[in-house]
Formats: structure tokens, C-alpha cells, sequence
């Protein structure tokens, strides 16, 4: 997986010198995503799996949505997945963020069958629909945050 803390920026720019990421919003660790964000902090993105069904699911919780009576088990993510929708925003809605202007937020699924949200790093209008994407990760203050740059060639 990729660290892009210190090259990307998600309008295509790089990051300006001297951008306080410890400004940007920080995760509300709970007892529920903790093995999350600490599996982040390693390098790794891991997701909920229902033992019933076999679904998975994000972000985390303390029962599977899929059967209330089932239990559940953490996974490995293989890092893959397909922009199924995304956005520009360009006012600032978190200080952290104001040198970013515009970023984009993307909706990911990926080939595990879950869907998470997060940042693209790559130019805003290279961005696509059905485009592939790989995981990275971004050191933001205290967390390493997964993102996604898009995928090489399959």
C-alpha cells in the first residue's frame, strides 16, 4: 500500500509546504472501530465479515446488519475497489482542509462487496465512474487514514 502523506493532494496539487494535518478532523476512536484504526495505523485496511452470510460491511459496528444473530469476524481488505460515486466540495467545511481546496470525497466499493468513503488522491477531473482505485494511506495528525490512488492496469 502506498503512503502519500507528504505528495498528494486531491485537486492534483501537491500538498503545500507547511499544511497542518493535525488540523484535520481526527477518528472518534471507540471500542467498535479501535482494531480498525489501529490495523490503519500498520499499513492494513481491515472490515467486519457476517460468519452467517459472508457479507461485509463498513463502518464498523457491533452486529452484523445482514443477521442480528450472527456473529461476525474481522478480515483483511485486498486494497481494490471501483469509484461508484463522487464529489468536489469546494468551500471549507474543516479548517484542516482549506489548503486542499477543491478535494474531492469519494464513495469506493470495494471487491469484498463493502463500501467506504474517503479521498481520491489524484486530479478531480481524472476522476471517473467505474474507475479502478488501490488503497493508500495518509498520515493525518495521530491517524493514518485510508485513501485511494487510482489503480494501475489490470
Amino acid at each position: 500500500m502506498a503512503d502519500v502523506s507528504s505528495s498528494s493532494a486531491y485537486g492534483g496539487a501537491r500538498v503545500p509546504a507547511g499544511t497542518d494535518t493535525a488540523a484535520m478532523p481526527q477518528p472518534a476512536i471507540d471500542v467498535w472501530n479501535k482494531p480498525f484504526w489501529d490495523a490503519c495505523a500498520e499499513g492494513r485496511l481491515i472490515v467486519q465479515r457476517c460468519k452467517a452470510t459472508g457479507k461485509t460491511w463498513w463502518p464498523p459496528s457491533p452486529v452484523s446488519p445482514f443477521d442480528l444473530r450472527a456473529g461476525w469476524e474481522w478480515i483483511d481488505s485486498a486494497g481494490k475497489g471501483t469509484v461508484m460515486s463522487w464529489v468536489v466540495f469546494h468551500q471549507k467545511y474543516f479548517a484542516g482542509f482549506a489548503d486542499r481546496l477543491p478535494y474531492n470525497v469519494a464513495i469506493v466499493r470495494m471487491d469484498e462487496g463493502f463500501s467506504i468513503q474517503s479521498n481520491i488522491a489524484a486530479p478531480n477531473d481524472g476522476i471517473h465512474i467505474g474507475q479502478r482505485v488501490s488503497l493508500a494511506f495518509e498520515k493525518r495528525g495521530n491517524a493514518n487514514v485510508p485513501i485511494f490512488v487510482p489503480a494501475e492496469e489490470e
